[in-house]
């Protein structure tokens, strides 16, 4: 999925790596490979890429993730697609 992109640095994503025990589930979830696992460490590699739709957030038992699901990116393209904007930060 190289190349999506949404609007540039808008997303609320954020990762605690404190937090994170590096379990892998947000990288099953994440439906646009916004996340990575290197070396048993999570990172956010193309965070212009999430949509906030939540799934990582809400899937990450020890809190690590965090992302204000609706807010951004998906709101502005769920808008657009339902005719009440244009495809950006409405």
């Amino acid at each position: 999925m190289s190349g999506l992109s949404y609007l540039h640095d808008v997303v609320t994503l954020e990762l605690d790596q404190e937090k994170c025990n590096a379990c892998g589930i947000c990288l099953k979830v994440c439906p646009h490979a916004v996340l990575v696992r290197n070396d048993s460490v999570v990172r956010i590699a193309r965070r212009d890429a999430c949509m906030e739709c939540g799934a990582c957030s809400r899937n990450c038992e020890p809190g690590a993730i965090t992302v204000q699901a609706g807010v951004g990116c998906a709101t502005a393209l769920i808008g657009a697609a339902l005719g009440g904007c244009s495809p950006g930060c409405c």
